[in-house]
């Protein structure tokens, strides 16, 4: 602290040196020596007043009137040889170790010399040495714990930060590649609905709805740069869900693009469920539509919605011929993925009577 004393020192020195002047004028009656002892028993235990500010030259103090006391004496308060442990103590603490050391080093070498005042020297000599390996082992701890923390912020600095720069490249590429061949798909497409002679109408409608998604592409990368370059300042649009007009709306498009059936069938009673898993939902719905194009063109498609208390089972199923081998690709683990994600799981594969299934059970538990 920046004060010259600390409340803390008061509490401390000031009842050790009461004590310590009653015990060495209990002990000096009579004797004619009462006044050097109660001088001593003072220099032994006052000094910690400063031990907070200053705790070197407390120390210091107090363990030179502790060795004059035993060595021109013959004595010490009990008092003393608390001070004594506290000085060593705090200056190990927060002082240099060394320093705390050379503080409790005399009283070794006082025992050793047969000093009078024999059982407090024998245990000060144990006890003060003790004291101070106790402060300097508390303060290696507490050095130790705050580089570990400053390693580990460093360390999360340095996690978050290549987060970032991975964050960036992927936007770029994106950006670079990605959205360019996506908006040369747009073009080309507008392109030939424009200038091909005789093209049918259905081939031009056809041709316009490739388009349209690809410029539905466009604006969803654009989301997704979004979320990936932290510091833009795009406002991003909400996140679809399960809300009735949204899986309309993304049926009619698959219903479009196919040229196919496409049925919505909705069981239990519909309720508003955690933004992550209507997400994860909606996305599952995609891209089984898109694989249920790819995989098994004309085929009709059913997406069922099962709403059972704590659980939402998603249905997607096709009357195509089936798969030609085992079920797997990206598309696919990128939805067990987000299954998975919002603690459900996804199961795909051949459907009872033929067509191909995927089925995904998600938490089902409303949003608040």
């Amino acid at each position: 602290m920046d004060r010259a004393y600390d409340p803390r020192s008061f509490l401390v020195g000031a009842p050790l040196a009461l004590l310590a002047v009653a015990e060495s004028a209990g002990r000096a009656l009579g004797s004619g020596s009462m006044l050097p002892l109660v001088l001593f028993a003072v220099a032994t235990t006052l000094p910690l007043v400063p031990l907070w500010s200053q705790p070197a030259v407390a120390a210091l103090v107090v363990s030179a009137a502790c060795v004059l006391s035993v060595a021109g004496f013959q004595t010490l308060t009990v008092a003393g040889m608390g001070a004594q442990l506290v000085a060593g103590y705090r200056l190990g603490r927060t002082g240099p170790g060394w320093a705390a050391l050379i503080t409790a080093a005399p009283f070794p070498v006082l025992a050793l010399a047969g000093a009078e005042a024999r059982t407090l020297t024998l245990v000060l000599a144990c006890l003060a040495p003790a004291a101070a390996l106790a402060g300097i082992a508390r303060r290696a701890r507490h050095d130790a714990a705050a580089g570990t923390a400053a390693r580990q912020v460093v360390a999360d600095s340095l996690v978050e930060h290549t987060a970032r720069g991975e964050r960036a490249r992927i936007a770029r590429e994106l950006h670079d590649v990605v959205a360019h061949h996506i908006s040369m798909v747009a073009v080309q497409a507008e392109t030939a609905r424009l200038t091909t002679p005789g093209l049918p109408a259905a081939g031009a409608e056809r041709l316009s709805a490739i388009g349209d998604t690809a410029r539905s592409a466009l604006t969803e990368m654009r989301r997704l740069l979004g979320v990936l370059r932290e510091d833009t300042a795009a406002e991003l649009r909400p996140q679809p869900g399960l809300r009735l007009g949204e899986v309309n709306e993304l049926l009619d498009e698959a219903r479009d693009a196919a040229g196919t059936g496409t049925r919505l069938i909705l069981s239990g009673s519909p309720v508003t469920l955690d933004p992550g898993v209507e997400l994860a939902a909606y996305r599952i719905i995609q891209e089984a539509l898109t694989n249920a194009r790819r995989h098994a063109p004309g085929a009709a498609v059913d997406v069922e919605l099962r709403y059972a208390g704590d659980a939402l089972r998603l249905l997607v199923r096709d009357n195509g011929p089936g798969p030609a081998g085992p079920a797997g690709g990206h598309g696919l683990a990128g939805m067990r993925e987000r299954a998975t994600a919002v603690g459900g799981g996804l199961r795909a594969g051949p459907a009872p009577g033929g067509g191909f299934l995927v089925e995904a059970r998600l938490p089902g538990t409303p949003s608040r």
